[in-house]
This record gives C-alpha cells, sequence and structure tokens, in this order.
C-alpha cells in the first residue's frame, strides 16, 4: 500500500458508502473502509474522527459556498434572490464524483438511523450558514431562518434530481436547485 496518495479524503467517503450500502452502516468498520480506499487506518484518522464524520465530509465547504453566494448577491437581491445566488455557487463545486455517489449515499443514509440523525444535524448547519449570511445582509431573523430552511431544501432537492437524472444532462446543479427553489417558492404562495 503506497505510504501517500491524492484523494485519501474522497477515497474514503465512497468506500464508506459503498459498504454502508453493501453490508449496512453498523457492520461496516473503519479497518474495512480504509482497506476499501486503499489507505491506512491511521490515514484514515487523520481525515475523520469516526466513521459517522464520512457522512459530513464538505460540509464546512459547501456551508461556506452558499454563505459566500449570498453574501455577494446584488445588493438590492430579496432573500430568496440571495439564496439562489448561494445555490449556484455552491453547485458550481459539485462535479461528477459528487453525482456519482449521491443515490449510493441516499440508501446508505435510508438504511441508518444513526446516518439519519447526522445527515439532519447537517442540513441544521446548512441552514445556519444560510441564515447567517442572510441576517448578515439585513435581512430581519425570521425571513433569513425560513429563507435558508427553503434553500437546504432547495439543495437536496436539486441535488436528488440531478444525481438520479440523466447522465447525459450536462448542465450540472445549479438549473435544478434553482428550479427546486421555485418550486418551493410557488408552494409557500399556497400555504395562505
Amino acid at each position: 500500500m503506497a505510504r501517500w496518495q491524492p484523494g485519501a479524503a474522497q477515497r474514503l467517503v465512497v468506500a464508506a458508502v459503498d459498504l454502508f450500502t453493501e453490508q449496512g452502516y453498523d457492520a461496516t468498520t473503519v479497518t474495512q473502509i480504509a482497506e476499501r480506499a486503499g489507505v491506512t487506518k491511521s490515514t484514515f484518522f487523520r481525515h475523520f474522527s469516526d466513521k459517522r464524520e464520512l457522512l459530513v465530509a464538505g460540509q464546512e465547504t459547501l456551508g461556506k459556498l452558499l454563505a459566500d453566494g449570498i453574501t455577494e448577491a446584488p445588493a438590492d437581491a430579496t432573500p430568496l434572490q440571495a439564496v439562489a445566488a448561494g445555490l449556484e455557487r455552491a453547485s458550481s463545486a459539485m462535479g461528477p464524483a459528487n453525482r456519482e455517489i449521491g443515490p449510493r449515499l441516499r440508501a446508505a443514509v435510508a438504511a441508518s438511523t444513526e446516518l439519519q440523525e447526522r445527515d439532519a444535524l447537517k442540513s441544521v448547519g446548512l441552514a445556519a450558514a444560510m441564515t447567517a449570511a442572510l441576517v448578515a445582509r439585513g435581512v430581519p431573523e425570521p425571513t433569513a431562518h425560513l429563507a435558508g430552511e427553503l434553500g437546504v431544501l432547495a439543495f437536496k432537492r436539486g441535488y436528488a434530481q440531478w444525481s438520479e437524472g440523466d447522465r447525459d444532462d450536462e448542465e450540472g446543479l445549479a438549473p435544478h436547485a434553482l428550479a427546486a427553489l421555485a418550486d418551493l417558492r410557488a408552494a409557500t404562495a399556497s400555504l395562505g
């Protein structure tokens, strides 16, 4: 086994998702994940504190991208227009590897209560990042919170459509996330 190869963190995530899908989260060990990824157990622990952390790999970066897009939206943008700018920024960082892993990751999460809890915490963190960026723009807190939550829901829905959709679709994630946001905005109008 090579001492160092680039992309260890990504390989660990892919290996873990594959193993979680094949044999279940509880039956998968850190040693198995490291072996499947072609790294040592100590390399695993340099990147992740435990196997639960694999699910939130990249969360900090994703939250920052969403917040940066909101921050850099035009000054006259509405809260949802700013969220759309955040979705576009975050979507630009999602490539083929993110698309490929999506369905397997959803299956692994669906099969494990512990991963469902971790996924929920991830959503809370992303919503908090967007909410804080909106509040910094002067959006009142209740409005910012609602817009941030809609942003997370739009991102998740858009990502699901993109990752499970036609592989010949080369548009990327952004159109799917923005369409999901538009659908959610329309749905809020029916709430009365």
